[in-house]
């Protein structure tokens, strides 16, 4: 319902290795809640940005003598954002665009209308700063980002977008500072967690996710995991089956793209 949706406003994180040729390439998304009130409970904001080894990969090949170690540093310096609230955050937005570096810089303010904070958030990143997916043969290539994007637009459609927690962190079962994130997290009497996994080419992702259950588990036994893939294991080949043996062992729950749809109706069961 339109009555429903909130005011947000956005800027787009860019990294501009080289002023003088004003040439540059999104890195993250800004985003914040617009209150007029804000000494009533504060705006609420957010930062995304880029963090998987094929986002790095794509500034390099724009440009290649990218400073790496600086984008690498901002996900962290970012971090300091999980234990803010009200006004230490907006003094921290206010020193951020201030002391952004030459390289890192913000785009002009814009305003949209939306419902769900959390999913624009995804959706804004996914429009402005993922890497496009790529069409081969008629069939759009099948990455973490692609079965993210569609795990959201189901979520969505079942109702179940603002009951489940996205991009969740994990270090307080592994160590501090490991930047593994579930991609979703929810409660329903039991801790549950969500990861999109791509069969064909995360083979040492999976083993991460693995290694991340299993520690998980020894402090917390009774929660349950679910890996989504483009499509079911094929028996026949080698890394997937390693990877289902693998999921197997954790008792990570593998679902499939075209068993979305069911795995999201009973989600939406589970969370009433």
């Amino acid at each position: 319902m339109s009555e429903d949706r909130k005011t947000l406003r956005y800027r787009v994180l860019r990294y501009t290795p080289n002023l003088i040729r004003d040439e540059w390439v999104n890195i993250g998304i800004m985003l914040e809640e617009f209150q007029e009130l804000e000494a009533v409970g504060g705006s609420r904001r957010a930062i995304k940005v880029i963090e998987e080894d094929r986002e790095f990969a794509r500034v390099r090949k724009l440009h290649p003598g990218a400073d790496v170690e600086l984008l690498h540093s901002l996900a962290s310096e970012f971090e300091t954002l999980r234990s803010m609230s009200g006004e230490d955050m907006r003094k921290y937005f206010t020193k951020l665009e201030n002391t952004l570096s030459n390289a890192v810089q913000l785009s002009p303010q814009k305003a949209i209308l939306a419902q769900d904070f959390n999913v624009e958030l995804a959706r804004l990143y996914d429009t402005h700063v993922a890497p496009p997916a790529r069409a081969g043969g008629g069939i759009v290539e099948s990455t973490r980002a692609w079965i993210r994007n569609k795990l959201k637009d189901v979520f969505q459609r079942h109702h179940i977008s603002g009951k489940l927690k996205p991009a969740v962190h994990i270090d307080e079962y592994t160590h501090v500072g490991d930047p593994f994130k579930f991609d979703y997290g929810y409660r329903n009497g039991v801790r549950g967690y969500i990861q999109s996994v791509v069969l064909n080419r995360d083979a040492a992702q999976a083993k991460v996710l693995a290694y991340t259950v299993e520690s998980i588990r020894k402090r917390v036994p009774s929660c349950e995991f679910t890996a989504v893939t483009e499509a079911a294991p094929v028996s026949g080949n080698l890394q997937q089956l390693f990877v289902s043996k693998l999921f197997e062992d954790q008792n990570i729950r593998i679902v499939p793209m075209n068993q979305v749809e069911m795995f999201a109706e009973e989600l939406r069961m589970k969370l009433h």
